[in-house]
This record gives structure tokens, sequence and C-alpha cells, in this order.
């Protein structure tokens, strides 16, 4: 009888010697150790990560923790007989982002009280100050009478300014003063004068009898007052010597002559400004036309001069034209005058030259117009388009 066992597995054996034949019996095998060995260390490596204490310690207050250093992981050999366990070393410090201690303390900014002093420095403007400490440019004025006298062309370099903490006025008490008249001037109530801080006054001040020692200087905070100007009234040719307060430059006696035809030129050649512009808020009443030292200034329009010669109040050589009709014109700080009291012009006429003379920072021409009935008006209203 034949052995099927041997008959049984001859196919076997023959299939397992093709395959070693071909190479990939040899190559199974080879596979099979890499697999295999990619499992024990995945294995290994998962009961490690199993059995690991957590690495961070939880950060102090105020810190934020950005990364920890690696650790490396222990042995866990056994230690010799009688030998002493090795000492322990805490994970390495973790690198944090740490709050700086500032001993400063940044407190806020409050409202300012107290008046300052600024001094001018070259190229500042009234209206440029004023926008430099948050204030209207007639405070600006009104704060240092004594320094500018309401002209905002006194401004000069070098010049010691009172800048008020508020928009209002500034007056130095006089003895004798009664807080309540006082306060009635500016347009204020008695009570903002005493309760404003820069004037440490009590509260209790008693404003008919307020105890305020002569020469205190007081911040009326909201008050207003009329400009002090440096014109008298209107000038007419009928009676030129009420201008005999704006300096000797005044006529003294009855003139006739041209009349106007109530249009005007423009006085210099060049049709711009150059300085400040007619702005009744800094008591600035004319326009500041352009123009260098030399250059002609023509009458506006016909009329009798009624005034020729140095004023007193910061302009310098002045003319002034009474055209007749109501209306008058000024022509101010000329380096040359070249009119006379009395003298009838006619439109176009050259009467000066423009000139840096009074209160000036520059050669310009400083121009007014004049109305009986509406006062100083805005020259720009009235002068041809350029």
């Amino acid at each position: 009888m034949r052995d099927l066992r041997k008959s049984s597995t001859r196919p076997r054996l023959a299939w397992r010697e093709q395959l070693a034949a071909w190479g990939v019996l040899e190559f199974v095998s080879r596979l099979g150790g890499h697999v295999a060995v990619f499992l024990l260390m995945g294995a290994a490596i998962w009961l490690l990560q199993r059995s690991r204490l957590p690495r961070l310690l939880a950060s102090s207050a105020g810190e934020t923790v950005l990364a920890a250093a690696p650790t490396p992981l222990p042995t866990f050999a056994a230690p010799a007989e009688g030998a002493a366990m090795p000492p322990y070393l805490a994970a390495a410090e973790a690198r944090t982002v740490r709050r700086a201690v500032v001993l400063h303390t940044d407190v806020p900014s409050r409202p300012r009280e107290e008046v300052i002093q600024y001094k001018v420095q070259r190229g500042d403007t009234v209206f440029g100050i004023a926008e430099k400490f948050g204030l209207k440019p007639e405070t600006i004025l009104w704060g240092n009478y004594s320094v500018l006298a309401d002209d905002p062309h006194r401004l000069r370099p070098g010049q010691v300014l009172n800048i008020l903490p508020v928009d209002g006025t500034y007056y130095q008490w006089h003895a004798g003063d009664n807080l309540r008249v006082v306060a009635k001037f500016f347009g204020v109530k008695p009570k903002a004068i005493i309760d404003y801080p820069a004037n440490h006054l009590p509260p209790d001040t008693d404003p008919e009898h307020p105890n305020i020692a002569p020469g205190t200087w007081l911040v009326v905070p909201g008050g207003r007052r009329a400009f002090v100007s440096w014109s008298a009234p209107q000038i007419p040719r009928s009676n030129p010597a009420v201008a005999k307060i704006l300096g000797p430059g005044f006529c003294g006696k009855v003139y006739t002559g041209p009349v106007g035809s109530g249009t005007f030129i423009w006085p210099t050649t060049l049709h711009y400004l150059s300085g400040y512009d007619y702005s009744p808020a800094i008591n600035h009443y004319g326009i500041d036309i352009a123009g260098k030292l030399g250059y002609p200034v023509y009458a506006v329009d016909s009329g009798v001069v009624v005034y020729a010669g140095w004023n007193n109040w910061g302009y310098g050589n002045v003319v002034v034209i009474d055209h007749g009709n109501g209306w008058q014109s000024l022509y101010a700080h000329l380096s040359r005058i070249l009119v006379q009291c009395g003298q009838g012009v006619a439109q176009g006429d050259m009467i000066g030259a423009i000139g840096s003379t009074g209160h000036s920072t520059g050669p310009h021409l400083h121009f007014e117009l004049r109305h009986e009935k509406y006062g100083k008006v805005n020259p720009w209203n009235f002068l041809p388009h350029p």
C-alpha cells in the first residue's frame, strides 16, 4: 500500500522548493522580520508613553509657558547591592515670558488749571499759538494786553505770553474793585471766578467784599471784552482833527475835493495775503497784502487825504482817504508817503510805497475799508476778484 502521508506532503514540499528557487521565500521571511521589529518598537514606545509622568509644572501667576526642554527618559537598571540611589534631577526650567517689574505708575493726565508761560518762537502767530494750546485766538490777546495791546501785529520772537488754561480773559485786581461788577463787565457770574481752581479763592468769598489783594491776577473762564482799537471814529473831511488821538499824521483843517464812485480797485500790484486775514476775532479788521519793499500803493477810489503820517498805535506810516460817499480806506506800514493832508486823489493814483514800519514783521500792506454805517468791513467782499 502506498504511503499516503508521503504522497500528500509531496506537493507542499515541491511548492516551497519552487518559492525558494524564485527567491520569494527569502523575501517574505525578511519582510516578516522587519514587520515584527516595527511592531515590537511601537509596542515599547506605547508602553513608555503610558508610564511617563507629566513633564510641565504649572506656571506661576502672570507667566505664559512657551516651551519645555526635552527630558531624557530614565533608565530602570537595577542598582547594585548596597549602592546609593542617584540624586533627583528636576526637569529643566521652562522658558517663559515674565512681566517686567515697573516701579513707575502712569497717572492719567488731567486738564490744566494753572496759567503757564510761553516764549514766542520765530514764525509764531496768534492763531498758531492758540491752536497749540487748544484755545481761541482772542484768548491769547485777552491774556496778554500788556504785551500785545490787542494787536496781533505786536507779536515778536522772545516775548513771554500768559497761556490761560481755558478760554476767557485775564484780569488784574485793583484796590476798591467789586467782584460782582468785574464779573458783569466780562459777562460771567461771580461764582465762575470764585470757583475756578487757578484763582485760589475761598468758596465763601463775598463778591461785594472779596478781600482780594491788589495786583492779583484772576482767570475769568468764559469771559469776554471789547478789544481796544487803534482807530478813532471815522475821520470826516469836515473834521479830520478827530484823528489826533492816532498820532502826528492827523490833519487839522476842513477839506473838499473828489468824491469816489463806490467801486474799488486793488491797492497793490499783488493780490494775495502775506500775513493775517480779516479776522474780528483777533481785532484784525484788514487784510495784509503781499508785496516787496518799495512796491507802489494806489488809491482804491477817488477822494481826499484826511490822515498822512505816523500812527502811534503800531501801524507805522499811514494814509487814510475819505471818499466822500460814506467810505474810507486805510493804508498802513508804508515805507514812503507820497501825498499830504487835504490832497485830492483820483482812483489809481500812487499814494505811497509798501514798507514794514510800525509793528510789522516784514514788508506788506495792511489795508482796511470802512463805511460810516457798517463800520469796518471785510475788504475781500468789495475788491475785484483777483
